[in-house]
Protein backbone atom coordinates (compact mmCIF):
# COMPACT_ATOMS: atom_id res chain seq x y z
CA UNK A 1 0.00 0.00 0.00
CA UNK A 2 2.70 2.22 0.75
CA UNK A 3 4.11 1.28 -2.52
CA UNK A 4 0.87 2.25 -4.45
CA UNK A 5 0.31 5.40 -2.51
CA UNK A 6 -3.42 4.85 -1.91
CA UNK A 7 -3.32 5.80 1.71
CA UNK A 8 -0.99 8.65 1.22
CA UNK A 9 -2.44 11.73 2.75
CA UNK A 10 -2.43 13.59 -0.49
CA UNK A 11 -4.51 10.83 -2.23
CA UNK A 12 -7.22 10.00 0.39
CA UNK A 13 -9.90 12.60 -0.68
CA UNK A 14 -9.69 11.78 -4.33
CA UNK A 15 -9.99 8.04 -3.74
CA UNK A 16 -13.03 8.41 -1.42
CA UNK A 17 -14.99 10.31 -4.08
CA UNK A 18 -14.29 7.61 -6.67
CA UNK A 19 -15.54 4.83 -4.41
CA UNK A 20 -18.77 6.67 -3.61
CA UNK A 21 -19.42 7.23 -7.33
CA UNK A 22 -18.91 3.56 -8.16
CA UNK A 23 -21.16 2.45 -5.30
CA UNK A 24 -24.04 4.69 -6.47
CA UNK A 25 -23.69 3.43 -9.99
CA UNK A 26 -23.87 -0.18 -8.80
CA UNK A 27 -26.99 0.53 -6.74
CA UNK A 28 -28.68 2.14 -9.74
CA UNK A 29 -27.88 -0.83 -11.95
CA UNK A 30 -29.22 -3.26 -9.37
CA UNK A 31 -32.47 -1.19 -8.97
CA UNK A 32 -33.10 -1.07 -12.68
CA UNK A 33 -32.54 -4.83 -12.94
CA UNK A 34 -34.99 -5.54 -10.12
CA UNK A 35 -37.68 -3.25 -11.70
CA UNK A 36 -37.34 -4.99 -15.04
CA UNK A 37 -37.84 -8.39 -13.42
CA UNK A 38 -40.92 -7.22 -11.52
CA UNK A 39 -42.45 -5.56 -14.55
CA UNK A 40 -41.98 -8.74 -16.62
CA UNK A 41 -43.54 -11.10 -14.08
CA UNK A 42 -46.48 -9.02 -12.69
CA UNK A 43 -50.05 -9.07 -14.48
CA UNK A 44 -52.30 -6.47 -12.83
CA UNK A 45 -56.11 -6.14 -13.60
CA UNK A 46 -56.97 -3.44 -16.11
CA UNK A 47 -58.95 -0.91 -14.18
CA UNK A 48 -60.55 0.32 -17.40
CA UNK A 49 -62.84 -2.78 -17.40
CA UNK A 50 -63.86 -2.06 -13.79
CA UNK A 51 -64.30 1.68 -13.58
CA UNK A 52 -66.44 1.51 -10.49
CA UNK A 53 -64.12 -0.83 -8.55
CA UNK A 54 -60.66 0.45 -7.55
CA UNK A 55 -59.57 -2.85 -6.02
CA UNK A 56 -57.83 -5.65 -7.89
CA UNK A 57 -59.81 -8.89 -8.42
CA UNK A 58 -58.97 -12.08 -10.23
CA UNK A 59 -60.82 -12.66 -13.60
CA UNK A 60 -61.22 -16.25 -14.77
CA UNK A 61 -63.57 -15.39 -17.75
CA UNK A 62 -62.66 -16.23 -21.35
CA UNK A 63 -61.99 -13.29 -23.59
CA UNK A 64 -64.70 -13.13 -26.41
CA UNK A 65 -63.54 -12.85 -29.99
CA UNK A 66 -65.29 -11.30 -33.01
CA UNK A 67 -66.61 -14.73 -34.08
CA UNK A 68 -68.18 -15.21 -30.68
CA UNK A 69 -69.98 -11.84 -30.99
CA UNK A 70 -71.29 -12.70 -34.50
CA UNK A 71 -72.63 -16.04 -33.33
CA UNK A 72 -74.47 -14.43 -30.44
CA UNK A 73 -76.08 -11.86 -32.80
CA UNK A 74 -77.27 -14.60 -35.16
CA UNK A 75 -78.86 -16.43 -32.26
CA UNK A 76 -80.66 -13.29 -31.21
CA UNK A 77 -81.91 -12.65 -34.75
CA UNK A 78 -83.09 -16.26 -35.08
CA UNK A 79 -85.14 -15.88 -31.94
CA UNK A 80 -86.69 -12.58 -33.09
CA UNK A 81 -87.53 -13.58 -36.73
CA UNK A 82 -90.44 -15.95 -35.95
CA UNK A 83 -91.98 -13.37 -33.68
CA UNK A 84 -91.75 -10.70 -36.39
CA UNK A 85 -93.16 -13.11 -39.03
CA UNK A 86 -96.08 -14.04 -36.77
CA UNK A 87 -96.75 -10.35 -36.18
CA UNK A 88 -96.78 -9.71 -39.94
CA UNK A 89 -99.19 -12.61 -40.50
CA UNK A 90 -101.48 -11.34 -37.77
CA UNK A 91 -101.46 -7.94 -39.44
CA UNK A 92 -102.13 -9.16 -43.02
CA UNK A 93 -104.81 -11.61 -41.88
CA UNK A 94 -106.76 -8.57 -40.68
CA UNK A 95 -106.24 -6.59 -43.87
CA UNK A 96 -109.51 -5.68 -45.63
CA UNK A 97 -110.40 -7.75 -48.71
CA UNK A 98 -110.24 -5.72 -51.92
CA UNK A 99 -112.90 -7.19 -54.24
CA UNK A 100 -111.48 -5.15 -57.12
CA UNK A 101 -108.05 -6.80 -56.84
CA UNK A 102 -107.28 -8.82 -60.03
CA UNK A 103 -106.05 -11.70 -57.85
CA UNK A 104 -109.43 -11.80 -56.09
CA UNK A 105 -111.12 -11.79 -59.50
CA UNK A 106 -109.07 -14.83 -60.56
CA UNK A 107 -109.80 -16.58 -57.27
CA UNK A 108 -113.56 -16.11 -57.58
CA UNK A 109 -113.57 -17.27 -61.21
CA UNK A 110 -111.70 -20.46 -60.32
CA UNK A 111 -114.06 -21.13 -57.41
CA UNK A 112 -117.15 -20.69 -59.62
CA UNK A 113 -115.80 -22.91 -62.39
CA UNK A 114 -114.87 -25.65 -59.90
CA UNK A 115 -118.25 -25.56 -58.15
CA UNK A 116 -120.59 -25.32 -61.14
CA UNK A 117 -119.33 -28.07 -63.41
CA UNK A 118 -122.62 -28.48 -65.29
CA UNK A 119 -122.53 -25.07 -66.95
CA UNK A 120 -120.39 -23.40 -69.60
CA UNK A 121 -119.27 -19.93 -68.54
CA UNK A 122 -119.30 -17.21 -71.17
CA UNK A 123 -118.19 -14.06 -69.38
CA UNK A 124 -117.49 -12.94 -65.81
CA UNK A 125 -118.22 -9.49 -64.45
CA UNK A 126 -115.78 -7.66 -62.21
CA UNK A 127 -116.37 -8.45 -58.50
CA UNK A 128 -117.79 -5.76 -56.25
CA UNK A 129 -118.10 -5.43 -52.49
CA UNK A 130 -120.52 -7.80 -50.81
CA UNK A 131 -122.67 -7.67 -47.71
CA UNK A 132 -119.71 -7.28 -45.35
CA UNK A 133 -115.92 -6.94 -45.29
CA UNK A 134 -115.37 -10.66 -45.94
CA UNK A 135 -117.62 -11.08 -48.98
CA UNK A 136 -117.61 -10.14 -52.65
CA UNK A 137 -120.37 -10.26 -55.25
CA UNK A 138 -119.68 -11.37 -58.82
CA UNK A 139 -121.91 -11.92 -61.87
CA UNK A 140 -121.45 -14.09 -64.95
CA UNK A 141 -123.12 -15.24 -68.15
CA UNK A 142 -123.49 -18.96 -68.71
CA UNK A 143 -125.28 -21.80 -70.48
CA UNK A 144 -125.99 -25.29 -69.16
CA UNK A 145 -123.63 -27.80 -70.76
CA UNK A 146 -126.58 -29.95 -71.71
CA UNK A 147 -129.68 -28.33 -73.14
CA UNK A 148 -130.70 -26.46 -76.26
CA UNK A 149 -131.09 -22.91 -75.06
CA UNK A 150 -129.54 -20.38 -77.43
CA UNK A 151 -129.37 -17.54 -74.93
CA UNK A 152 -126.98 -16.95 -72.07
CA UNK A 153 -128.31 -16.81 -68.53
CA UNK A 154 -127.05 -14.42 -65.92
CA UNK A 155 -126.28 -15.27 -62.34
CA UNK A 156 -124.73 -13.23 -59.54
CA UNK A 157 -123.51 -14.78 -56.31
CA UNK A 158 -122.21 -13.89 -52.88
CA UNK A 159 -118.69 -15.24 -52.19
CA UNK A 160 -117.43 -15.56 -48.61
CA UNK A 161 -113.64 -15.25 -48.30
CA UNK A 162 -111.18 -15.75 -45.46
CA UNK A 163 -107.48 -14.95 -45.15
CA UNK A 164 -105.29 -17.38 -43.25
CA UNK A 165 -101.51 -17.02 -43.09
CA UNK A 166 -101.89 -14.17 -45.57
CA UNK A 167 -103.56 -16.48 -48.15
CA UNK A 168 -107.09 -15.77 -49.41
CA UNK A 169 -109.53 -18.60 -50.04
CA UNK A 170 -113.24 -18.94 -50.86
CA UNK A 171 -115.10 -20.78 -48.09
CA UNK A 172 -118.65 -20.36 -49.35
CA UNK A 173 -120.75 -19.45 -52.40
CA UNK A 174 -124.30 -18.22 -51.90
CA UNK A 175 -127.53 -19.32 -53.56
CA UNK A 176 -128.73 -18.32 -57.01
CA UNK A 177 -128.87 -14.52 -57.38
CA UNK A 178 -127.48 -14.00 -53.86
CA UNK A 179 -124.93 -11.41 -55.03
CA UNK A 180 -127.29 -8.51 -55.59
CA UNK A 181 -124.56 -5.87 -55.60
CA UNK A 182 -123.26 -7.32 -58.87
CA UNK A 183 -126.68 -7.03 -60.49
CA UNK A 184 -126.14 -3.44 -61.55
CA UNK A 185 -123.84 -2.67 -64.42
CA UNK A 186 -122.43 0.31 -66.25
CA UNK A 187 -123.21 0.81 -69.90
CA UNK A 188 -122.59 3.45 -72.53
CA UNK A 189 -120.90 5.84 -70.13
CA UNK A 190 -123.57 6.02 -67.47
CA UNK A 191 -124.95 3.99 -64.61
CA UNK A 192 -127.89 1.88 -65.62
CA UNK A 193 -130.62 0.32 -63.56
CA UNK A 194 -131.03 -3.42 -63.19
CA UNK A 195 -130.40 -5.10 -66.47
CA UNK A 196 -133.34 -4.97 -68.83
CA UNK A 197 -135.34 -2.62 -66.60
CA UNK A 198 -133.97 0.84 -67.22
CA UNK A 199 -136.60 3.34 -68.24
CA UNK A 200 -136.66 3.94 -71.96
CA UNK A 201 -140.33 4.42 -72.73
CA UNK A 202 -140.01 8.19 -72.72
CA UNK A 203 -136.52 8.33 -74.18
CA UNK A 204 -134.91 7.24 -77.40
CA UNK A 205 -133.46 3.79 -77.24
CA UNK A 206 -129.93 4.31 -78.40
CA UNK A 207 -129.35 7.80 -76.91
CA UNK A 208 -129.28 9.80 -80.16
CA UNK A 209 -128.93 13.55 -80.17
CA UNK A 210 -130.95 15.89 -82.38
CA UNK A 211 -128.12 16.38 -84.85
CA UNK A 212 -127.57 12.67 -85.39
CA UNK A 213 -131.34 12.26 -85.58
CA UNK A 214 -131.48 14.69 -88.47
CA UNK A 215 -128.78 12.82 -90.32
CA UNK A 216 -130.26 9.36 -89.72
CA UNK A 217 -132.64 7.24 -91.78
CA UNK A 218 -135.57 5.40 -90.27
CA UNK A 219 -138.18 2.71 -90.91
CA UNK A 220 -141.55 2.45 -89.18
CA UNK A 221 -144.48 0.02 -89.53
CA UNK A 222 -147.89 1.60 -88.86
CA UNK A 223 -151.13 -0.27 -88.24
CA UNK A 224 -151.61 -3.83 -89.41
CA UNK A 225 -153.46 -6.93 -88.35
CA UNK A 226 -150.73 -8.45 -86.20
CA UNK A 227 -151.92 -6.60 -83.12
CA UNK A 228 -153.75 -8.81 -80.60
CA UNK A 229 -152.92 -11.90 -82.62
CA UNK A 230 -150.96 -14.86 -81.25
CA UNK A 231 -147.59 -13.87 -79.80
CA UNK A 232 -146.02 -16.38 -82.14
CA UNK A 233 -147.38 -14.39 -85.08
CA UNK A 234 -146.21 -11.13 -83.51
CA UNK A 235 -142.73 -12.62 -83.05
CA UNK A 236 -142.61 -13.81 -86.67
CA UNK A 237 -143.82 -10.45 -88.01
CA UNK A 238 -141.53 -8.46 -85.72
CA UNK A 239 -138.50 -10.30 -87.08
CA UNK A 240 -139.59 -9.48 -90.64
CA UNK A 241 -139.79 -5.79 -89.73
CA UNK A 242 -136.39 -5.92 -88.02
CA UNK A 243 -134.89 -7.78 -90.97
CA UNK A 244 -136.08 -5.16 -93.45
CA UNK A 245 -134.64 -2.35 -91.31
CA UNK A 246 -131.27 -4.08 -91.34
CA UNK A 247 -131.42 -4.72 -95.08
CA UNK A 248 -132.15 -1.04 -95.73
CA UNK A 249 -129.55 0.04 -93.15
CA UNK A 250 -132.16 2.07 -91.31
CA UNK A 251 -133.01 2.53 -87.66
CA UNK A 252 -136.20 0.72 -86.70
CA UNK A 253 -138.78 2.88 -84.93
CA UNK A 254 -140.27 0.53 -82.34
CA UNK A 255 -143.65 0.63 -80.62
CA UNK A 256 -143.03 -0.65 -77.10
CA UNK A 257 -146.75 -1.20 -76.52
CA UNK A 258 -148.06 -4.73 -77.20
CA UNK A 259 -151.58 -6.14 -77.25
CA UNK A 260 -151.69 -9.48 -75.44
CA UNK A 261 -154.37 -11.73 -77.01
CA UNK A 262 -157.07 -13.36 -74.91
CA UNK A 263 -155.56 -16.85 -75.15
CA UNK A 264 -152.84 -15.75 -72.73
CA UNK A 265 -154.87 -13.61 -70.29
CA UNK A 266 -156.65 -14.64 -67.09
CA UNK A 267 -159.53 -12.31 -68.00
CA UNK A 268 -160.16 -14.07 -71.29
CA UNK A 269 -160.04 -10.69 -73.06
CA UNK A 270 -157.41 -9.02 -75.24
CA UNK A 271 -155.27 -6.75 -73.06
CA UNK A 272 -153.62 -3.81 -74.80
CA UNK A 273 -150.83 -1.66 -73.41
CA UNK A 274 -148.48 -4.47 -72.36
CA UNK A 275 -144.84 -3.46 -72.33
CA UNK A 276 -142.53 -5.00 -74.93
CA UNK A 277 -139.94 -5.41 -72.17
CA UNK A 278 -142.22 -7.77 -70.24
CA UNK A 279 -141.49 -10.40 -72.86
CA UNK A 280 -138.33 -9.48 -74.78
CA UNK A 281 -134.83 -8.39 -73.88
CA UNK A 282 -134.59 -4.76 -74.95
CA UNK A 283 -130.95 -4.60 -73.82
CA UNK A 284 -129.86 -7.36 -76.14
CA UNK A 285 -131.94 -5.91 -78.97
CA UNK A 286 -130.46 -2.43 -78.77
CA UNK A 287 -126.97 -3.91 -78.44
CA UNK A 288 -127.57 -5.88 -81.65
CA UNK A 289 -129.56 -3.48 -83.79
CA UNK A 290 -130.42 0.21 -84.17
CA UNK A 291 -133.85 0.89 -82.66
CA UNK A 292 -135.70 3.93 -81.31
CA UNK A 293 -138.76 4.29 -79.12
CA UNK A 294 -141.68 5.41 -81.26
CA UNK A 295 -143.10 7.88 -78.72
CA UNK A 296 -139.94 9.97 -78.55
CA UNK A 297 -139.30 9.57 -82.28
CA UNK A 298 -142.47 11.41 -83.23
CA UNK A 299 -141.71 14.17 -80.75
CA UNK A 300 -138.29 14.79 -82.28
CA UNK A 301 -139.58 14.33 -85.84
CA UNK A 302 -142.17 17.06 -85.44
CA UNK A 303 -139.57 19.42 -83.97
CA UNK A 304 -136.95 18.90 -86.64
CA UNK A 305 -138.94 18.08 -89.78
CA UNK A 306 -139.42 21.69 -90.85
CA UNK A 307 -136.08 22.96 -89.57
CA UNK A 308 -134.02 20.32 -91.34
CA UNK A 309 -136.33 19.55 -94.24
CA UNK A 310 -136.87 15.91 -93.27
CA UNK A 311 -139.03 13.99 -95.75
CA UNK A 312 -141.21 10.90 -95.51
CA UNK A 313 -141.68 8.11 -98.04
CA UNK A 314 -145.07 6.39 -97.58
CA UNK A 315 -145.64 2.76 -98.69
CA UNK A 316 -149.18 1.34 -98.45
CA UNK A 317 -148.75 -1.98 -100.25
CA UNK A 318 -146.82 -4.87 -98.74
CA UNK A 319 -146.00 -6.05 -102.26
CA UNK A 320 -143.54 -3.15 -102.58
CA UNK A 321 -140.46 -5.18 -101.76
CA UNK A 322 -137.58 -4.03 -99.57
CA UNK A 323 -135.36 -4.26 -102.65
CA UNK A 324 -137.39 -1.50 -104.32
CA UNK A 325 -136.89 0.73 -101.31
CA UNK A 326 -133.12 0.37 -101.16
CA UNK A 327 -132.52 3.60 -103.12
CA UNK A 328 -134.99 5.79 -101.20
CA UNK A 329 -133.23 8.86 -99.79
CA UNK A 330 -136.04 10.18 -97.59
CA UNK A 331 -135.31 10.32 -93.87
CA UNK A 332 -138.30 8.12 -93.00
CA UNK A 333 -139.91 5.19 -94.77
CA UNK A 334 -143.33 4.42 -93.35
CA UNK A 335 -145.09 1.18 -94.21
CA UNK A 336 -148.78 1.73 -93.57
CA UNK A 337 -150.90 -1.40 -93.35
CA UNK A 338 -154.65 -1.51 -93.98
CA UNK A 339 -157.45 -3.47 -92.35
CA UNK A 340 -157.98 -6.34 -94.78
CA UNK A 341 -156.49 -9.57 -93.47
CA UNK A 342 -154.16 -11.29 -94.20
CA UNK A 343 -152.80 -8.65 -96.58
CA UNK A 344 -152.15 -6.36 -93.64
CA UNK A 345 -149.85 -8.73 -91.73
CA UNK A 346 -146.30 -7.46 -91.34
CA UNK A 347 -144.70 -10.76 -92.22
CA UNK A 348 -146.14 -10.56 -95.75
CA UNK A 349 -143.36 -8.07 -96.59
CA UNK A 350 -140.79 -10.87 -96.26
CA UNK A 351 -142.64 -13.40 -98.42
CA UNK A 352 -142.18 -14.20 -102.09
CA UNK A 353 -139.16 -12.64 -103.74
CA UNK A 354 -137.98 -11.12 -100.45
CA UNK A 355 -138.01 -14.45 -98.60
CA UNK A 356 -134.51 -15.43 -99.71
CA UNK A 357 -133.10 -11.90 -99.42
CA UNK A 358 -134.42 -10.57 -96.12
CA UNK A 359 -133.06 -12.69 -93.25
CA UNK A 360 -135.12 -12.76 -90.08
CA UNK A 361 -132.64 -11.97 -87.25
CA UNK A 362 -134.12 -14.26 -84.61
CA UNK A 363 -130.79 -14.22 -82.74
CA UNK A 364 -131.39 -10.57 -81.87
CA UNK A 365 -134.78 -11.11 -80.23
CA UNK A 366 -134.36 -12.88 -76.91
CA UNK A 367 -136.82 -13.52 -74.14
CA UNK A 368 -136.71 -10.90 -71.43
CA UNK A 369 -134.02 -11.15 -68.82
CA UNK A 370 -136.66 -11.37 -66.07
CA UNK A 371 -138.19 -14.51 -67.62
CA UNK A 372 -134.77 -16.08 -68.17
CA UNK A 373 -133.86 -15.41 -64.55
CA UNK A 374 -136.96 -17.26 -63.33
CA UNK A 375 -136.20 -20.13 -65.72
CA UNK A 376 -132.65 -20.44 -64.46
CA UNK A 377 -133.78 -20.33 -60.84
CA UNK A 378 -136.14 -23.26 -61.49
CA UNK A 379 -133.37 -25.26 -63.16
CA UNK A 380 -131.05 -24.41 -60.27
CA UNK A 381 -133.52 -25.79 -57.73
CA UNK A 382 -133.43 -29.09 -59.60
CA UNK A 383 -129.61 -28.94 -59.51
CA UNK A 384 -129.48 -28.65 -63.31
CA UNK A 385 -130.04 -32.40 -63.38
CA UNK A 386 -133.47 -33.13 -64.81
CA UNK A 387 -135.37 -34.21 -67.93
CA UNK A 388 -138.39 -32.52 -69.43
CA UNK A 389 -141.51 -33.40 -71.38
CA UNK A 390 -144.05 -31.11 -73.02
CA UNK A 391 -147.57 -32.53 -72.77
CA UNK A 392 -150.07 -30.62 -74.91
CA UNK A 393 -153.70 -31.31 -74.12
CA UNK A 394 -156.23 -28.51 -73.59
CA UNK A 395 -158.76 -28.01 -76.39
CA UNK A 396 -157.00 -30.43 -78.71
CA UNK A 397 -157.81 -33.54 -76.69
CA UNK A 398 -161.51 -32.75 -77.13
CA UNK A 399 -161.23 -32.48 -80.90
CA UNK A 400 -161.20 -36.17 -81.82
CA UNK A 401 -161.53 -35.47 -85.52
CA UNK A 402 -158.22 -33.60 -85.79
CA UNK A 403 -156.35 -35.37 -82.95
CA UNK A 404 -157.93 -38.82 -82.51
CA UNK A 405 -155.08 -40.30 -80.41
CA UNK A 406 -153.86 -37.33 -78.39
CA UNK A 407 -156.04 -37.84 -75.32
CA UNK A 408 -155.08 -41.50 -74.97
CA UNK A 409 -151.37 -41.01 -75.79
CA UNK A 410 -150.92 -38.24 -73.20
CA UNK A 411 -152.74 -40.04 -70.38
CA UNK A 412 -150.63 -41.00 -67.35
CA UNK A 413 -151.12 -44.68 -68.11
CA UNK A 414 -149.78 -44.27 -71.64
CA UNK A 415 -146.90 -42.09 -70.46
CA UNK A 416 -145.85 -44.74 -67.94
CA UNK A 417 -145.47 -47.10 -70.89
CA UNK A 418 -143.78 -44.61 -73.25
CA UNK A 419 -141.37 -42.78 -70.96
CA UNK A 420 -139.29 -45.64 -69.46
CA UNK A 421 -137.68 -46.17 -72.87
CA UNK A 422 -136.73 -42.50 -72.95
CA UNK A 423 -136.11 -41.44 -69.33
CA UNK A 424 -134.62 -43.46 -66.49
CA UNK A 425 -136.74 -44.12 -63.41
CA UNK A 426 -136.08 -41.89 -60.42
CA UNK A 427 -135.10 -38.84 -62.48
CA UNK A 428 -136.34 -35.29 -61.86
CA UNK A 429 -139.04 -34.84 -64.52
CA UNK A 430 -140.21 -31.32 -65.39
CA UNK A 431 -143.61 -31.36 -67.08
CA UNK A 432 -144.72 -28.32 -69.08
CA UNK A 433 -148.36 -28.63 -70.00
CA UNK A 434 -151.56 -26.76 -70.67
CA UNK A 435 -153.47 -29.30 -68.60
CA UNK A 436 -154.94 -27.07 -65.84
CA UNK A 437 -155.11 -29.83 -63.23
CA UNK A 438 -151.55 -31.04 -62.65
CA UNK A 439 -152.77 -33.78 -60.27
CA UNK A 440 -153.81 -35.50 -63.49
CA UNK A 441 -150.16 -36.61 -63.73
CA UNK A 442 -149.90 -37.98 -60.15
CA UNK A 443 -149.49 -41.62 -61.33
CA UNK A 444 -146.11 -40.62 -62.81
CA UNK A 445 -144.79 -40.09 -59.27
CA UNK A 446 -144.45 -43.85 -58.98
CA UNK A 447 -141.43 -43.68 -61.31
CA UNK A 448 -140.30 -40.04 -61.37
CA UNK A 449 -139.91 -36.98 -59.20
CA UNK A 450 -142.34 -34.73 -61.07
CA UNK A 451 -142.17 -30.93 -61.11
CA UNK A 452 -144.51 -28.28 -62.54
CA UNK A 453 -144.23 -24.52 -63.00
CA UNK A 454 -146.56 -23.59 -60.13
CA UNK A 455 -144.32 -25.47 -57.71
CA UNK A 456 -141.97 -22.49 -57.99
CA UNK A 457 -144.50 -19.66 -57.72
CA UNK A 458 -142.49 -17.97 -54.96
CA UNK A 459 -140.17 -16.83 -57.77
CA UNK A 460 -142.82 -14.39 -58.99
CA UNK A 461 -144.93 -13.66 -55.91
CA UNK A 462 -144.99 -10.20 -54.36
CA UNK A 463 -141.87 -10.89 -52.30
CA UNK A 464 -139.78 -11.86 -55.32
CA UNK A 465 -137.22 -9.88 -57.30
CA UNK A 466 -139.29 -10.49 -60.45
CA UNK A 467 -142.35 -8.85 -58.90
CA UNK A 468 -140.42 -5.79 -57.69
CA UNK A 469 -138.64 -5.30 -61.01
CA UNK A 470 -141.77 -5.71 -63.13
CA UNK A 471 -143.71 -3.34 -60.89
CA UNK A 472 -141.01 -0.72 -61.35
CA UNK A 473 -141.14 -1.25 -65.09
CA UNK A 474 -144.93 -0.88 -65.07
CA UNK A 475 -144.96 2.55 -63.39
CA UNK A 476 -145.58 1.10 -59.92
CA UNK A 477 -148.44 -1.20 -60.90
CA UNK A 478 -148.21 -4.97 -60.21
CA UNK A 479 -147.76 -7.27 -63.20
CA UNK A 480 -149.38 -10.68 -63.51
CA UNK A 481 -147.44 -13.66 -64.74
CA UNK A 482 -149.63 -14.16 -67.79
CA UNK A 483 -150.06 -17.17 -70.04
CA UNK A 484 -147.40 -16.15 -72.54
CA UNK A 485 -144.87 -15.59 -69.77
CA UNK A 486 -145.68 -19.05 -68.40
CA UNK A 487 -145.18 -20.59 -71.84
CA UNK A 488 -141.86 -18.78 -72.20
CA UNK A 489 -140.61 -19.99 -68.83
CA UNK A 490 -141.74 -23.56 -69.52
CA UNK A 491 -139.91 -23.54 -72.85
CA UNK A 492 -136.72 -22.13 -71.33
CA UNK A 493 -136.70 -24.59 -68.42
CA UNK A 494 -137.17 -27.48 -70.87
CA UNK A 495 -134.23 -26.30 -72.96
CA UNK A 496 -132.05 -26.52 -69.85
CA UNK A 497 -132.98 -30.18 -69.30
CA UNK A 498 -130.63 -33.10 -70.02
CA UNK A 499 -133.31 -34.68 -72.24
CA UNK A 500 -136.37 -33.05 -73.81
CA UNK A 501 -139.40 -34.70 -75.41
CA UNK A 502 -142.27 -33.03 -77.24
CA UNK A 503 -145.89 -34.14 -77.47
CA UNK A 504 -145.96 -34.49 -81.22
CA UNK A 505 -143.35 -36.78 -82.77
CA UNK A 506 -142.24 -38.08 -79.34
CA UNK A 507 -145.38 -38.94 -77.35
CA UNK A 508 -148.11 -39.33 -80.00
CA UNK A 509 -148.45 -40.16 -83.67
CA UNK A 510 -151.02 -37.40 -84.17
CA UNK A 511 -149.95 -34.41 -86.26
CA UNK A 512 -149.26 -31.07 -84.62
CA UNK A 513 -151.67 -29.19 -86.89
CA UNK A 514 -154.29 -31.93 -87.11
CA UNK A 515 -154.92 -35.05 -89.13
CA UNK A 516 -153.04 -35.44 -92.42
CA UNK A 517 -150.77 -32.44 -91.71
CA UNK A 518 -147.67 -34.34 -90.59
CA UNK A 519 -144.44 -33.62 -92.44
CA UNK A 520 -141.02 -35.16 -92.22
CA UNK A 521 -139.81 -32.23 -90.09
CA UNK A 522 -142.84 -31.79 -87.80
Amino acid sequence: MSRSGIFRPENLGQNALAMIRNLCFALCVIGVFIFIIMAATHEPDDSLFHPSDATFKSDNSVVKTGEDLMASNETALTDVAPALEDADKRDCDHDPIDCGDPEVFQLLMRAAIEKFKDVNFYRFGRPVGGINASSCHMAWRFKPKEGKTATFDKDYRNFVLVRENCTLSVVGIGDYHSGGNAMKRTGKGKDMEKEGFEKVSSEMIGETENDSFSRGKYLIYSGGGDRCKSMHQYYWSFNCMLGEAQYLNRTLVLDLSICLPSIYTSSGQDEDGKDFRFYFDIEHLKDSASVLDQAQFWSDWNKLRERDGLTLHLVEDYRVTPMKLAGVEDALIMRKFGTVEPDNFWYRVCEGEADSIIPRPFHMVWKSRSLLDVSSAIAMRMDWDFDAIHVERGEKVRNKEQWPNLDRDTSPEALLVTLPDKIEAGRNLYISTNEPNTSFFDPLKAKYSTHFLDEFKDLWDENSDWYVEMKKLNNGKPVELDGYMRMSIDAEVSMRAKKQFETFNDLTKDCKDGINTCTSTS
